[in-house]
């Protein structure tokens, strides 16, 4: 575990609420020379000092004192896995590694990206599956027929069980190599987290 400086982390959170130093200090009830010298690392906030800071940055004294990112090879294989999802539901493939995502994606390394990664992925595999199912169940499929792609339900149903077997067989061996160390990979995937 490597500990974040503190003085990064105020100046995190003070950047996610949009705020300058100046509207800190004001906010905060602490002089911006104050500020000033916690954000450079020259003093560090104790006691009244603190909760002010935490106040006006809307979290509590240990969110600025202890927070710490940590490598977890485990949690980010946990989160590949719960990908798999997708196999009792397709948008629980999406629901579960978002949850995961949410709850660790600034406390553990790496979770934000790989997070991106396989929502991204999960999201597109869904659209996709879903315009199978809207072609198999709407009639579309006698249509297209009609202009000689002989596109029938049996190939759509087919289509729908090959990318059932991608999305499985991209899931575990991204779950490996994330487990491994390694680099990962999820792909086709619409960048919609970025």
């Amino acid at each position: 575990m490597s500990e974040l400086n503190l003085a990064q982390r105020v100046k995190e959170l003070r950047n996610r609420k949009g705020l300058s130093q100046e509207d800190l200090a004001e906010e905060s009830g602490l002089s911006l020379r104050t500020i000033q010298r916690i954000e450079n690392s020259e003093t560090e906030p104790r006691g009244d000092t603190l909760r002010k800071l935490a106040e006006a940055l809307n979290c509590s004294p240990e969110d600025i004192i202890d927070w710490k990112i940590q490598e977890d090879k485990g949690y980010l294989a946990l989160l590949s896995m719960s990908a798999l999802g997708f196999l009792f539901f397709p948008l629980l493939g999406i629901i579960i590694p978002l949850t995961l995502w949410v709850f660790k994606k600034d406390k553990v390394k790496g979770v934000d990206l790989l997070g991106k990664s396989i929502l991204n992925f999960q999201i597109t595999w869904t659209l996709l599956l879903f315009s199978f199912y809207i072609f198999l169940f709407s009639g579309a499929f006698g249509l297209l027929k009609g202009l000689d792609f002989s596109f029938g339900p049996i190939k759509i149903v087919l289509l729908i069980i090959v990318t059932y077997g991608y999305n499985l067989m991209v899931t575990l061996i991204n779950t490996i190599r994330i487990y491994q160390g390694k680099s990962f990979k999820y792909i086709p995937a619409i960048r919609i987290l970025r």
